[in-house]
């Protein structure tokens, strides 16, 4: 198989993760144009070796390069529109996580990609880590139901409270990076989700009127497993705890252990996101005086890899996925049950009330 024809849209730090990835992956992707409205486009080329062409719109370079795929990186709300137009011309798509800003729009992509048989993958970089995917298996050996707290709260400034200010015009951080924590959660019960109930707070003027920059969501499994989550974002952020990954079920409880990544000033940082270092197992089992009958056990963890080795992950499964025409229908639907739980959490947080879910099936 040739390589595949792809063009890049969105060029910011996601979009240029993904480019780098594709430009080293020379007998899987060859990168026909860099998409941007603004200057990142140039920062990003320049990184690459000035080897590529450059637009500003993404109508004329899809029209002028006729990709075989597309690499969508750009803010959530215009993640369908240029998806359909990627469908239409025939195109593979990746595209960052969330899939759409509506539920309605992720369903419209998906049903564009089966109409036209194009492979649609969306970001989930957290499926492709080792680490995260032990932290998974481990997790069903703890028997049910499941307790599952996770958060990821950010204490940004500079550059990065700009990104943040500018994702919140779109989505709030329980949206934004929910889909994420709550896509772990529905593998590790391997349930139906039910309910969800969030709160939120408005904890800055500098975020739309409708938005808030923290929130929090408890999610019910119809096993009765259950799912906390957490995401703030701001100068204002406490780097207390912000880095809280752990399951608890009958048996026991496996708690991801990052030393250096939960550490202070570390928050804002997306390495430290991903990683994990190493993983305790804790054993629930006592002997005939009620004392722990195990000890805990700690697994190093020696497959690490960074955020730009995650991303190149990602693209070696976005290839194998079209080299193989392989059917992603489950990846789809995983994509937009967390979709739907995420924004079922964010309805609840603007109404006060507990939101039913009625997952579909495609």
């Amino acid at each position: 198989m040739k390589p595949v024809k792809v063009l890049v849209l969105g060029c910011g730090n996601m979009g240029s993760s993904h480019a780098v990835a594709y430009h080293t992956m020379k007998d899987e992707f060859e990168i026909c144009g860099l998409v941007s409205r603004g200057k990142s486009k140039e920062v990003l080329n320049e990184q690459l070796g000035n080897a590529y062409p450059l637009f500003d719109d993404f109508e004329t370079a899809l029209n002028e390069t006729q990709p075989d795929a597309v690499s969508i990186a750009t803010y959530p709300d215009t993640h369908e529109k240029y998806a359909l137009m990627a469908f239409e011309k025939g195109c593979h798509v990746f595209v960052e996580k969330p899939i759409a800003d509506t539920l309605e729009g992720a369903r419209r992509m998906v049903q564009a990609a089966i109409k036209h048989n194009r492979r649609l993958v969306v970001g989930y970089i957290l499926r492709h880590h080792p680490s995260w995917k032990k932290f998974i298996e481990l997790s069903h050996g703890l028997g049910k139901p499941l307790v599952m707290r996770m958060n990821l709260n950010q204490q940004a400034d500079g550059k990065m409270w700009t990104l943040h200010r500018n994702l919140m015009n779109c989505l709030s951080p329980i949206v934004d990076c929910g889909v994420h924590y709550i896509d772990v959660m529905c593998q590790m019960a391997g349930a139906k989700p039910v309910q969800v109930y969030a709160i939120g707070a408005k904890l800055t003027d500098e975020v739309p009127a409708d938005s808030y920059n923290y929130g929090q969501m408890q999610l019910r499994f119809d096993d009765g497993s259950v799912g906390w989550y957490e995401a703030g974002w701001g100068p204002m952020m406490s780097e207390t705890a912000f880095f809280v990954k752990d399951v608890v079920g009958p048996k026991g409880s496996v708690s991801i252990v990052a030393k250096d990544a939960g550490g202070k000033g570390k928050s804002g940082s997306i390495d430290s996101h991903t990683k994990t270092e190493s993983l305790l197992v804790h054993h629930a089992d006592l002997d005939a005086f009620e004392r722990f009958s195990k000890e805990d056990i700690t697994i190093d963890l020696t497959d690490e890899p960074d955020h730009q080795g995650l991303c190149d992950r990602e693209q070696q499964f976005f290839y194998d996925a079209i080299a193989n025409d392989v059917d992603l229908t489950r990846h789809m639907q995983d994509a937009l049950n967390s979709l739907e739980i995420v924004m079922g959490a964010d309805e609840s947080v603007k109404t006060g009330q507990v939101v039913k879910l009625q997952l579909t099936e495609l």
